[in-house]
């Protein structure tokens, strides 16, 4: 097989306005030979496909594919020229490929490299740096091997790269070129959702739901308000009656200093409540009966 320069390529590509890949593929595919490229190239009807690109399409379908079992399912917008290709079968069936693909390749979030946000691009250049098999290589050789990793990894997330799943050796991109050829109409895959069952959306709030609670949260600590709502208030002891103390009885509390012997003939007042009975007090003494005056004995 002759080898292919990039000159080749690209002397192919401005005579044809076909796409890189598909002019460095027919010139695979005719050893070199430019006339016999083009002429692989028109059997193919992808020659004048690249000079259709920058048509406006504001017409198409809405496709809707559900998988078997029900389980995965596609919704996707194919957008042509006109409202007739629109309602040609070969354009109906040319969003039902697609949509199949879509649904056989769960790794594909984009339609193209180009769609990618910079930001998905920069984090996937962080995750691929951070990796501890090119930790040790020279910085010139590590970013080669990143760059080339971030080209394959993009290419995954891209519809438009896929290889056909009917037929490998053409991809998804190369399978619209063709059938832009048959048509006579620019065609563009204008955006796309893939539904799988159970399949959870980070960061989603269903409105409504009821969020299940952990075990955690069952067995949390009430808060203190509401123990001191359940705990049954104490009787108010009557002034002073000594108070029991409620801390627990692990915790030592200091005793209480002994109160002063009171000095005798001192009246000591009751600790027991008012209501409780109390053994009555001794009585006062009787004062001394006045002495009556003597009686007269009888003679």
């Amino acid at each position: 097989m002759a080898e292919i320069s990039p000159q080749l390529v690209s002397e192919l590509r401005s005579r044809t306005q076909a796409g890189i890949k598909d002019c460095k593929r027919a010139l695979e595919e005719s050893d070199g030979d430019i006339q016999k490229a083009i002429e692989w190239l028109r059997k193919r009807g992808i020659t004048k496909a690249g000079e259709k690109a920058d048509r406006t399409t504001a017409q198409g379908i809405v496709h809707s594919y559900i998988h078997f079992g029900s389980q995965v399912g596609v919704l996707l917008e194919l957008n042509c020229e006109t409202d007739f290709v629109a309602k040609r079968e070969e354009f109906k069936e040319l969003a039902d490929n697609i949509a199949k693909q879509i649904a056989a390749c769960p790794g594909v979030e984009y339609v193209s490299v180009a769609h990618i946000p910079p930001a998905v691009v920069e984090k996937e250049k962080a995750i691929e740096s951070a990796k501890d098999d090119i930790a040790n290589k020279p910085p010139a050789v590590r970013e080669k091997i990143v760059q080339g990793r971030i080209e394959k990894r993009l290419k995954e997330m891209s519809l438009l790269d896929q290889p056909y799943i009917k037929d490998q050796t053409i991809t998804v991109d190369e399978l619209i070129k063709q059938t832009i050829a048959v048509l006579k109409e620019n065609i563009r895959v204008r955006r796309f959702v893939r539904y799988a069952v159970g399949e959870e959306i980070p960061g989603e709030v269903i409105p409504g739901a009821t969020q299940p609670e952990t075990k955690q949260e069952t067995v949390s600590a009430q808060p203190a308000a509401v123990v001191e709502a359940q705990t049954p208030a104490t009787e108010e002891a009557p002034a002073g009656t000594e108070t029991v103390s409620a801390q627990p009885t692990d915790v030592v509390t200091e005793a209480a200093p002994a109160a002063e012997e009171a000095p005798p003939g001192t009246e000591t007042v009751s600790a027991q409540p008012t209501d409780v009975v109390t053994e009555a007090a001794p009585a006062a003494e009787e004062k001394p009966k006045a002495k009556s005056s003597p009686k007269k004995k009888k003679k």
